[in-house]
């Protein structure tokens, strides 16, 4: 088997323009798999921390400084090189070397295995002799943590080709639906901007940023529930108020209890036939997550801020029943192995996965590999922008692979 013989690190610049850590790992001299870390926006407060200090400066020197420790071990045993790095950091959530670090080493160790074994990263991943396609999943209008003041609170619209029977087709159908919306937008609001992931940014109220969607879908000919779905991520934990113990909409003026964010969620699944509603609640109220859950089971009922790609905060889940399906960032949980373990429990538990993208990304595509590797039912990577495009153009060229056939069951 291939053992790394070099590993080195550099700063670099995410799609923000935020520093964050690359990492190169070499495997028997030749072999190189290179990955630079994301970073969110909107962040789970139970996530591994991305760098300690919040300096990728640090997680560089923690990485020059350890690095012999890694050389000589073979780059696929990825529980050994966790446990390196777990042995490294000293802490439960990485605080010691920082998660980015943790997600660059274990990528960039499996992709330099991948090319030593003149495979495909998906293949080194699993066992499986078949795959599907997740659908593609994007943000055609953002709000909230993702776009600037008068823009919807609800952070993401998104748009869903759920009649697609290819993955060319699925990322025809998106693109197509995001520059329709452009169009129409011209005439709602011919001032409005871009957020962070590609998504338009109008001046809109959250029922408006809909209903324009809604437009923009149809307007195409498409069925809503048919042809493409929407959904949306909530980010309800940026609006939560735990002094007021409510759900504070500043821009829009209003705030619910409890009670009426439920209600406040479910007309909205229930008017837009939403196949997709992310973090309808805030980060703690599994017991409201359940109750949507049980309300709309042939919607995702997506838990991101809720289960931050952690096992033991998805098994609270799993057994309070407070979501069918969650969201897997592999730097939420900081290591690969850490978020492999993650998509087990939800496999096992009929917990649907869906593997996504950061508003914080790089230009690299190996979570286009991990979602087809952990049976992910949808990949959340966006429509448009250097940083999401390099996802869906790895999508297309995994296509013409024989194990790859058709498209998931969601």
């Amino acid at each position: 088997m291939a053992k790394i013989t070099s590993i080195k690190g550099r700063i670099l610049y995410n799609s923000r323009g935020s520093k964050t850590i690359e990492v190169d790992v070499t495997s028997d001299r030749n072999f190189l798999g290179r990955v630079c870390a994301p970073s969110g926006a909107s962040v789970g407060k139970h996530e591994a921390v991305s760098f300690p200090n919040g300096r990728p400066e640090d997680s560089l020197r923690v990485l020059n400084e350890n690095s012999e420790k890694l050389i000589g071990l073979e780059s696929s045993d990825l529980r050994q090189i966790h446990d390196v790095l777990k042995k490294m950091d000293g802490t439960q959530n990485y605080s010691g070397i920082g998660g980015s670090l943790a997600f660059a080493v274990t990528i960039a160790s499996m992709e330099s295995a991948a090319k030593a074994s003149d495979q495909q990263l998906f293949q080194t991943l699993s066992s499986e002799s078949l795959f599907k396609f997740p659908f593609p999943l994007g943000n055609i209008l953002g709000g909230g943590a993702h776009a600037g003041p008068g823009t919807p609170d609800i952070q993401e619209v998104l748009i869903c080709p759920t009649g697609s029977k290819t993955i060319e087709d699925a990322v025809k159908t998106n693109l197509a639906v995001h520059k329709e919306l452009q169009k129409i937008l011209l005439k709602e609001d011919p001032d409005f901007t871009n957020g962070d992931e590609g998504g338009w940014a109008p001046k809109l109220k959250n029922r408006e940023a809909l209903e324009v969607s809604a437009k923009a879908c149809e307007s195409l000919g498409f069925t809503l529930g048919k042809e493409v779905s929407l959904g949306v991520d909530f980010a309800s934990s940026t609006q939560w108020n735990e002094e007021k113990q409510k759900y504070v909409y500043e821009r829009a003026g209003f705030e619910n209890t409890a009670e009426e964010q439920i209600d406040f969620v479910a007309d909205i699944i229930d008017k837009f036939k939403l196949i997709y509603a992310e973090d309808a609640v805030h980060e703690e109220a599994f017991d409201d997550m359940s109750e949507l859950t049980s309300k709309f089971p042939n919607s995702l009922v997506t838990g991101d801020d809720l289960t931050v790609t952690n096992k033991n905060i998805l098994a609270k889940a799993i057994e309070k029943k407070s979501c069918n399906a969650a969201i897997l960032k592999v730097n939420q949980a900081g290591s690969l192995f850490d978020a492999l373990e993650f998509a087990d429990l939800a496999n096992r538990n009929n917990i649907r996965l869906i593997t996504s993208h950061r508003s914080g990304e790089s230009t690299d595509s190996q979570i286009s590999h991990i979602g087809l590797a952990t049976k992910s039912k949808i990949l959340k990577v966006g429509v448009v922008g250097g940083e999401r495009v390099a996802k869906l153009n790895e999508l297309l060229r995994l296509s013409e692979h024989d194990l790859i056939c058709g498209m998931a069951e969601i």
